[in-house]
């Protein structure tokens, strides 16, 4: 068996994660360059930082009228951050 043929026997185990860890770094690259530019604690955060930070809200996802409305505890302190992020996101115009 040739070093070419043993890779390909785990590629597609090795390629799905490689594939996921590099497209985490790249959505957390692109956020913070669209909606984090200016925001002192954020702009130049590392990754577990924006995990802690942004990604593990203290938020309810709530339905009523039809809507869906994100609950976002007030006593958060990266409540702003993450409106102006979120409203900065948004406001981006579609893919067409």
């Amino acid at each position: 068996m040739t070093t070419t043929a043993s890779l390909a026997v785990f590629s597609s185990h090795f390629s799905s994660g490689w594939l996921a860890a590099n497209l985490a770094a790249d959505l957390d690259a692109w956020l913070r360059l669209l909606a984090l530019h200016d925001i002192d604690d954020l702009a130049e955060a590392e990754p577990d930082t924006m995990r802690f930070r942004l990604y593990h809200l203290p938020a309810r996802l709530t339905d009523h009228a039809r809507r869906r409305w994100l609950r976002i505890e007030r006593t958060w302190p990266w409540a702003t951050a993450f409106t102006t992020c979120w409203q900065r996101l948004t406001a981006l115009p579609a893919v067409t």
